[in-house]
């Protein structure tokens, strides 16, 4: 028995020693690559859309044409551009519009019709549903110089002499620059209200010549656009609401609105709330050609102590592009 037990146990011993030998000269396996974390989820790209065209109106009428008219053309070119994009709880929206136009009737030099430079940028974080945080910076002012037309007037009222004119206004002149951050009730899509609680705003007249459009030693005009005479700017700490509104109301036909308030916390009352309404209708009517009726109601007592409107009904022709990221 013994003699049979030790050719078994050199034989076990060579199997485990060439096993051994085997095990290390073969490569262990590499671990399993890691996975990624369930919650990290990348930005979505960005959504652009970019609009840009011309406005005209023109309006001629025969020399025996006895209605009464006066021969007139009107030309504006427009660049509206979006950008926005989403990721998570977050969004960040950007909203830039370019206006600028002129007419010229018949025996009167080119004046400006149309001029407007808007910019909004705001990133939202949801909180709850339909409510977001929020904080933004808007910036509106205008391109080219304003001006006011009269005639001088005679005892009895009557217009005397030429046309004459005033510079009123201008580019950064002013010019209105607001810092905001607050909550947002977004219900719906083409719909959000805003509540920027804590805000700045600064007012620039850069323009020192402006001031001098009235008695230039009259204290009664040390103030132009709510900046003191000798400064650029001027410093308040506001409350701002702005809503939004932005749908296709019928087949082809979009409303667009926008109405602001900004509240003056160091004189809260009516002279120290400026209301603007912005609203724009448009009817497509191809591709490249639509119908906009367009039209502004402002007050703003630092401006004028009257209300202010203004109102635009053109014929324009449109070019679009668009990215729309997935």
């Amino acid at each position: 028995m013994k003699h049979v037990m030790k050719p078994m146990l050199l034989a076990c011993s060579i199997a485990l020693c060439h096993t051994t030998t085997v095990l290390a000269q073969t490569e262990p396996t590499p671990p399993p690559a890691p996975t990624p974390a369930e919650n990290v989820v990348p930005p979505k790209p960005w959504n652009t859309e970019l609009q840009t065209g011309i406005n005209l109106n023109q309006a001629s009428y025969s020399d025996n044409w006895k209605a009464g008219g006066v021969n007139s053309v009107a030309v504006s070119v427009f660049l509206n551009g979006k950008a926005n994009r989403k990721w998570k709880k977050s969004e960040w929206t950007n909203d830039l519009q370019l206006l600028y136009g002129n007419i010229r009737n018949e025996g009167q030099d080119m004046r400006k019709n149309a001029d407007r430079i808007f910019f909004e940028s705001k990133f939202a974080y949801r909180i709850a549903n339909h409510w977001n945080a929020f904080a933004s910076v808007n910036f509106m002012s205008q391109f080219d110089a304003g001006f006011e037309y009269f005639f001088n007037k005679d005892s009895a009222g009557n217009n005397v002499g030429l046309e004459q004119s005033r510079r009123i206004s201008g580019f950064l002149s002013p010019g209105y620059l607001t810092e905001a951050f607050g909550v947002e009730y977004k219900p719906v899509s083409y719909f959000s209200a805003q509540f920027g609680l804590g805000a700045l705003r600064q007012t620039f007249v850069t323009d020192q010549t402006l001031y001098d459009k009235y008695a230039p030693t009259d204290a009664k005009y040390s103030e132009l656009y709510g900046v003191k005479r000798g400064e650029n700017m001027r410093n308040q700490v506001v409350f701002q609401f702005v809503a939004n509104f932005d749908k296709e109301i019928m087949k082809n036909i979009f409303l667009k609105a926008r109405y602001m308030a900004v509240a003056d916390y160091a004189k809260l009352n009516g002279q120290g709330i400026v209301h603007r309404l912005d609203a724009n209708l448009t009817a497509k009517v191809n591709k490249y050609i639509n119908v906009n009726l367009a039209g502004v109601v402002l007050y703003d007592y630092d401006q004028d102590k009257d209300v202010q409107f203004s109102q635009v009904l053109s014929l324009g022709i449109l070019y679009s592009l668009s990215n729309q990221g997935k």
